[in-house]
């Protein structure tokens, strides 16, 4: 289905290439300003070097074109460098007709031929459950992945878990010595929480060893490298890189409980994977490719043996990359998983971290150096970088355990949705099975929303509270409006027909026009790695909406062309509504 720009493109190019002839022509259109008047504005500035002609004249010429030869324009007027046209109510009837008869408005499926981008995002350590920052990042990924598949790419899922280091060691060890075989299914705790619990079990010994050894007149430092738990978990490490069976077989069962948990919570928020990495696996895998990068000129090696590469000419500094014992760190195990993820996938044109802003530099660093190394597909690598989530009490820390579980959260948010929907009067005629799904959908509507609205780069102060309202820019206004929709179509008896030779209001109009919008919106969506630019064009188009509702008579009318006509119009509506909430990842109830 061909947008309105589409259309006058074609019109216009064809004006210039015969009048100026002139070809290869990007043109530019726009929404008119709300100041002056006009539906579209074509912005001339480009073409008047090449036709040298002053933008009045130009305007006025290819705005006569336009309204002789396209039955979209009706009239027009010049202001400065823009064109402004006004559009005929025709076309916008034409358009919703044939919105309402396309399946996936604004969306373009994939093909054989449609490029395969890899998406990274989660990517947890096993000594913890998700937390609200793993929740932001979750969403982000997860909206960005239906984006770029709207966008006709192929999108392969996955994360990267931090399953080896000291951090597990630490809660190895502490349930070793206090856990007296507790399991997820004796405790009744999810398996993320279990070994949490002794994640901060150990760090709270650790501090108490710590403020011990310095009353009895250790430095703070010397306390803090020697204590007796710390040296145990490092130890403990030293044996599971030696593959101790013992301590290998306790990493594979409490990493399983960790999996089971963290699956359990990507259910509940809708969000799922295709693959899987493990540090545990890839961390040795850059070696052999640094080592051929040294081989080659693109690194070098210090007198120590350590191995490093100058990226002073590009703006950065030196990065090492093998330590002068030979053991890798994390960038060279970046650079092993990045070439591994291509001979998996070898269809992978691209890939996409989400990974918050902290690791701004070294995703710049990591990419520059493929591209040293003379990966094609370096040249397709994105950071989506996003802010920290904040809380009101400020920042979270989760060795003291002060972090907000993502569980925890999302029971709280289907907590505040019940205790608000009910003070609304939104639960009125429902059994109590349809309230806890209804609870479920509001709360985390509300937070995918809260979240996935604001720019990724911007940090987030979260209040629960704040998110869970009726009215506003927040879920459930766009949900309730969703809803309210639902229940006026239910009320319809027989076929709608729409009529072609109506004059539309201001109001709906305006909704046509919005909704023709969409497909620009979802592609530069996707160019920008902004769900937020999905979120804020969701909401414009409930708050256009509830305005044409509150102002237009929909059943009132005795026209019942008219009255068919803006029964469509909500059916539109709730279409786009449907298809936007779906790229946040967004359940929409059907009553509210």
């Amino acid at each position: 289905m061909e947008t309105l720009e589409q259309i006058l493109s074609k019109s216009v190019t064809n004006f210039l290439s015969e009048r100026y002839g002139l070809s290869d022509l990007k043109l530019e259109f726009q929404a008119t300003p709300k100041d002056f008047e006009g539906d579209i504005t074509l912005v001339l500035f480009p073409f008047l070097k090449l036709t040298r002609q002053n933008p009045s004249i130009l305007g006025s010429e290819i705005g006569a074109f336009l309204k002789d030869h396209s039955p979209q324009v009706l009239k027009y007027n010049v202001v400065s460098g823009f064109l402004n046209m006004f559009v005929s109510d025709r076309h916008y009837l034409n358009f919703l007709d044939g919105f309402l008869g396309f399946k996936d408005y604004g969306h373009t499926p994939p093909n054989d031929d449609s490029p395969t981008i890899m998406v990274e995002f989660s990517s947890p350590n096993t000594n913890k459950p998700l937390h609200l920052g793993h929740v932001r990042n979750n969403l982000l990924g997860h909206s960005i992945s239906k984006i770029l598949e709207a966008n006709g790419n192929h999108v392969i899922k996955t994360q990267i878990i931090n399953d080896r280091g000291i951090h597990i060691c630490k809660s190895m060890l502490a349930w070793q010595y206090f856990g007296e075989g507790e399991t997820p299914e004796s405790s009744g705790l999810k398996g993320d929480q279990l070994v949490g619990k002794y994640y901060v079990l150990f760090e709270t010994i650790y501090r108490e060893q710590i403020a011990d050894m310095v009353s009895r007149g250790k430095s703070q430092e010397e306390a803090e490298k020697s204590a007796p738990f710390l040296s145990e978990a490092q130890q403990m490490l030293r044996k599971w890189e030696n593959n101790d069976p013992e301590v290998r077989n306790l990493w594979k069962l409490m990493n399983q409980w960790v999996y089971d948990g963290f699956e359990s919570t990507y259910k509940i928020l809708g969000v799922d994977f295709d693959s899987y990495y493990y540090e545990s696996q890839t961390y040795l895998l850059g070696k052999s490719i640094i080592e051929d990068g040294l081989r080659k000129g693109v690194f070098y090696t210090k007198e120590d043996g350590s191995v490093w590469v100058d990226l002073n000419d590009d703006g950065l500094d030196e990065k090492l990359l093998l330590r002068s014992d030979g053991t890798a760190v994390y960038m060279t195990q970046d650079i092993g998983t990045a070439n591994q993820r291509i001979v998996d996938y070898p269809q992978v044109k691209g890939m996409v971290y989400t990974v918050g802003n902290e690791q701004d530099y070294h995703f710049k660093v990591l990419f520059l150096v493929l591209k040293k190394l003379g990966y094609s597909w370096a040249d397709s690598l994105f950071h989506l970088s996003y802010g920290m989530v904040d809380l009101p009490s400020g920042k979270m820390k989760s060795r003291e355990g002060t972090v907000v579980d993502a569980d925890d959260l999302i029971e709280q948010m289907k907590n505040t949705a019940g205790r608000i929907a009910a003070e609304n009067g939104k639960i009125e005629g429902l059994e109590e099975h349809e309230r806890v799904i209804l609870f479920q959908k509001i709360g985390l509507g509300a937070l995918k929303y809260f979240i996935l609205k604001v720019d990724p780069k911007k940090r987030i102060l979260f209040d629960p509270e704040a998110s869970v309202d009726f009215n506003g820019n927040t879920g459930p206004f766009i949900q309730y409006t969703y809803a309210r929709i639902q229940s006026l179509i239910q009320k319809v008896k027989g076929e709608l027909e729409l009529h072609l030779d109506l004059s539309l209001v201001d109001k709906e109009k305006e909704i046509l026009k919005h909704l023709s919008t969409y497909p620009a919106l979802v592609k530069t969506a996707g160019e920008q790695y902004s769900p937020a630019l999905i979120a804020n064009y969701l909401y414009e188009l409930v708050k256009m909406f509830n305005s044409f509702y509150q102002n237009v008579s929909v059943f009132g009318s005795r026209d019942q062309k008219l009255k068919s006509l803006r029964l469509l119009l909500c059916k539109a509506v709730a279409k786009n509504i449907e298809s936007a909430s779906g790229l946040l990842g967004i359940d929409l109830p059907d009553r509210m």
